[in-house]
This record gives C-alpha cells, structure tokens and sequence, in this order.
C-alpha cells in the first residue's frame, strides 16, 4: 500500500514557516510520542536550520512509558532536549516552559547586557496533522482559540497566540512530506490516526496493526483476541476475531470491513493499552 497524502495548504504551510522562522526565538517541534520517529516530518529539519528547537512528545498517556523515556534519552544523546506532555489533560505543560526558558537563557544573557528589557517568548509550534497542535495551544491559553479535531488536517493558516505575559505562540498548519520513502512510516502514521481514513486500504492498515501487535505485544493481542499469533490465512485470522467480537453482516457472515475498523479502534482507543510504535532499538 502506498499512502501519500500532501494537500496544498500543506505546502504553503512549509513556505509561511521558513518565512516567519525570524520572527520567534524557538521553534516547538510536537511529536506523537507513540512515533517519535516516524511523526517527525524530515522536511522540518531542512527549514529550520539552526533555529533553537525543543522537541515536545505529545500524547505519552497512549504510548508505553518505558518506550517514552528511552526517546527522550536518546534525543537528550543527540543534542535535541525533549519532553513529553499529555496536551489533553494538561500534563508536563511547565516543562515546556521551563525548558524554553533553558534553551534561551544565552540569548537573554546577552538581551540583558545590552540594556533590553526581558520579553515573552516567540515560539513557533511545528508538526504533521493530528499530532494535537490545538490542543495543546488552547491547554496554554486556557480556552479554546485554536480548533480543534480528530481530522487531520483541522488547521489550515497560521496564526498568532498570545497568553499571560510568558509566551507568543504562532501555531502552523500539519505539514506532512510529499511521499513517504519507508512505506511503513505511512501504515505507522495512518494507523494512529494522523492520514485520513478514506485515503486508506483499511483492512492492509489492519493486518498490519495485527502483524505489529504480535511481533511487539503478544501479550496484549492474546488478552484481547485470545490468539497468540495470526492464522496463515489472513480470512481465518479475520474470521476469528469476527466470531469473537460478533461483527456480522446482515446475512450472518462475517464483515470484513467491519473487523478491519473494529482492530483499527481497538488500537487508537487504547483497548490494547498503551502502545508506542517505534523503538530506540
């Protein structure tokens, strides 16, 4: 399955943000902490440069907490200071600020020697679609002034967010890359809910969430399905867990689209517990 999906506010989206990267002191890069690999659009580096840049892993109450640490210890390795939050809920939001506050003491160090009085941060919030941008943003300010929604793809221009008197954020629109090289970054993103649905062969995007679970959650797939491993036939797997969960059609049969979403839903709506996607390893 090839999964490609690059809407054009997306790529005026990349245009506004190489634009706009003088007018912020940092840019906060939010990432799935389900996929702290394969959420991070490789086209950000290419725009930002050398811009101040925190990595904020968003979501860490549906990844797997062990997974989530060793992440942030392995950006730490690699010179890009990481946290993680939970936007929802409001979880981890001072130390995106404490953080920040780190990174860019030199460059108060040096406003202050020079007689300017301090000011609020300027970040920039990056991202793909679906990685929960407007959510943490209304977290921030306390209301709702970025939309929201579970469709990628929600916010379509870029507008500044002022809030108390710590920080002005410029939210951008989610860009996603024009097509992805490793197509299982795609089935990773597709299967968390960052592409659309309907750009999506739904029962491929199953089989792999399946194949993914007994490679990496055994444990899980067996508690949930009651079977340790996928059947040869891919029909017998689906036809198992058709009779389990009883998702028949309306002439008694088994309905195989309906087993495929059900597996998807199961994954996303963390009936399989937290899970992360990609591993240090």
């Amino acid at each position: 399955m090839t999964i490609q999906w690059f809407p054009g506010h997306m790529a005026k989206a990349r245009r506004e943000v190489t634009e706009n990267l003088k007018l912020v002191d940092i840019v906060f890069e939010l990432i799935d902490a389900r996929l702290p690999l394969s959420s991070r659009n490789p086209m950000i580096d290419q725009v930002i440069h050398q811009k101040t840049r925190l990595l904020i892993l968003n979501k860490m109450d549906m990844a797997d907490e062990v997974q989530t640490k060793k992440w942030i210890a392995y950006f730490a390795s690699k010179g890009m200071p990481a946290v993680a939050i939970n936007s929802l809920e409001g979880k981890g939001l001072q130390s995106v600020f404490k953080a920040a506050k780190e990174l860019l003491k030199p460059k108060w160090d040096r406003m202050s020697e020079r007689g300017m009085k301090p000011r609020a941060i300027r970040a920039m919030i990056v991202g793909i679609p679906n990685v929960g941008k407007s959510t943490l943003i209304n977290r921030f300010a306390r209301k709702n002034i970025a939309r929201t929604g579970n469709t990628p793809g929600v916010t379509k221009k870029q507008q500044w967010i002022k809030f108390e008197k710590e920080i002005e954020l410029l939210d951008t629109p989610g860009i996603l890359w024009p097509k992805f090289e490793d197509q299982e970054v795609g089935y990773k993103l597709a299967l968390t809910g960052a592409i659309k649905d309907s750009v999506i062969n739904m029962e491929n995007l199953a089989v792999y969430g399946l194949k993914f679970l007994q490679e990496h959650y055994p444990k899980r797939m067996e508690e949930r399905y009651k079977m340790t491993e996928m059947h040869e036939d891919l029909v017998d797997t689906f036809d198992h867990i058709g009779k389990l969960r009883r998702t028949y059609g309306s002439g008694g049969e088994i309905d195989y689209d309906l087993v495929a979403e059900l597996i998807i839903r199961d994954i996303r709506n963390l009936h399989l517990g937290k899970l992360t996607f990609d591993f240090v390893e």
